[in-house]
């Protein structure tokens, strides 16, 4: 569905969005695999269940796209794209099991490049899998680091673990905003 809009007097921007319901929605509530049946009974349930939706709405923000639209800096003056986020992210996993106590050492970043997640980002289809790659792979690391703690509770490293996996909910939460408007910006694909 393609729609315009007008702000503020400025020209008329065409966007676009499989959805059919709601014309800002990614898509429409029976086709989106981020809403699921499972009702969360614990805290744990819940906060799981915020990590997987927003791991998701990542994934969901970079589909259909090639290497050269996952590695567009579409956002100037940033250096943040798609690609670098995937990157990121995997670097935040690690990161995420550094603070909980776990010997994770960093994955793209150096004391040389303190943006290397970012920087490496570069329009090569080689680069975008390993992207992939590794992010699953450190997200599957996490969440059985997660699995082995009984006790959100327990304090393994700089911080109870409850407390660190709200900050990673919240650092995902923060980049899944990025990535809308990323996204927008590469192809005018919009939604929540």
């Amino acid at each position: 569905m393609m729609f315009t809009g007008e702000r503020d007097g400025q020209a008329a921007v065409t966007r676009w969005t499989p959805a059919t319901i709601h014309p800002d929605m990614w898509v429409d509530p029976d086709d989106d695999p981020r809403e699921t049946a499972v009702e969360t009974v614990d805290e744990r349930g819940a906060l799981l269940e915020s990590l997987r939706y927003f791991r998701l709405t990542i994934e969901m923000k970079c589909a259909g796209l090639d290497a050269e639209h996952m590695a567009r800096r579409s956002v100037p003056p940033s250096t943040m794209s798609l690609l670098g986020l995937v990157r990121h992210m995997a670097e935040d996993e690690r990161h995420f099991r550094r603070m909980a106590g776990e010997d994770s050492p960093r994955i793209y970043r150096t004391a040389e490049d303190r943006d290397g997640d970012w920087n490496g980002a570069i329009a090569d289809p080689a680069v975008v899998d390993e992207a992939w790659d590794r992010w699953r792979a450190e997200r599957e690391l996490t969440d059985r680091f997660i699995a082995g703690c009984a006790d959100l509770g327990t304090r393994t490293g700089e911080a109870p673990l409850r407390e660190i996996l709200v900050a990673q909910i919240a650092e995902y939460a923060r980049h899944c905003g990025h990535a809308d408007l990323l996204r927008e910006r590469i192809d005018g694909r919009v939604g929540q």
